[in-house]
């Protein structure tokens, strides 16, 4: 005896009667998602509280990092140039030592002869200067120039004594000034006088010279 079984599906030929294929599930699965109005209408970027915020930090930065910036430049700015004299005068030392005679440095506003005054700010030169008489004379070597210091309100380098516009040094290697053979100090100072800044070239009689500042050797510098 032969029993028949009703089939579960027969098709039709309608495409709604027929099962999803592959490809229908996958396109299906690629639908973009349904967004709500609250969604569409949020709003990207800072909100108030948070610029206020930041700015805040920003400015507390600031407010600590400016003057650590300027102590630090300013540092560098009067070391250089104290550093730049002091050099200039060991070189005319070593110089005097070599050719065994005299050898001067001088302030200089024109880079070519001894101008006067006793703040070296305006420049110096170094040359070579065998009668001593700290005056460029024809046929004596110019050995260095050093020109202005630049700025607004540039440094100002003023010798004590005051009257110490050149400094001489002997075949010996020992320093001669106008004063005559005594310790000259040469004073840097900021255009504010702060005495954090404060630089002092100190030269003995015998030629030695030294760096000093104000906070490391207050009675001196």
């Amino acid at each position: 005896m032969w029993i028949r079984y009703d089939r579960p599906y027969a098709p039709t030929g309608r495409l709604s009667d027929r099962p999803p294929n592959v490809t229908q599930c996958h396109f299906a699965q690629l639908q973009p998602p349904v967004h709500s109005p609250a969604m569409k209408n949020r709003q990207r970027g800072f909100t108030l509280t948070e610029l206020i915020v930041v700015s805040a930090i920003v400015a507390i930065l600031l407010g600590i990092a400016i003057p650590s910036y300027k102590y630090i430049s300013t540092s560098y700015r009067m070391s250089a140039e104290v550093n730049g004299l002091l050099g200039d005068l060991q070189f005319a030392r070593s110089e005097a030592l070599k050719e065994g005679n005299g050898v001067t440095a001088c302030v200089s506003s024109d880079g070519a002869s001894c101008t006067g005054g006793a703040n070296w700010s305006p420049g110096w030169i170094v040359f070579s200067d065998p009668n001593a008489n700290a005056t460029v004379d024809g046929g004596e070597r110019l050995l260095k120039v050093q020109s202005a210091f630049t700025g607004t309100i540039p440094d100002t380098f003023g010798a004590n004594p005051n009257t110490v516009t050149a400094v001489t040094f002997n075949r010996e290697g020992f320093a001669t000034t106008a004063a005559g053979f005594v310790t000259t100090t040469v004073t840097l100072q900021e255009s504010t006088n702060n005495a954090a800044y404060t630089r002092c070239l100190v030269i003995t009689a015998v030629g030695l010279m030294s760096v000093q500042n104000h906070v490391g050797n207050p009675a001196t510098c």
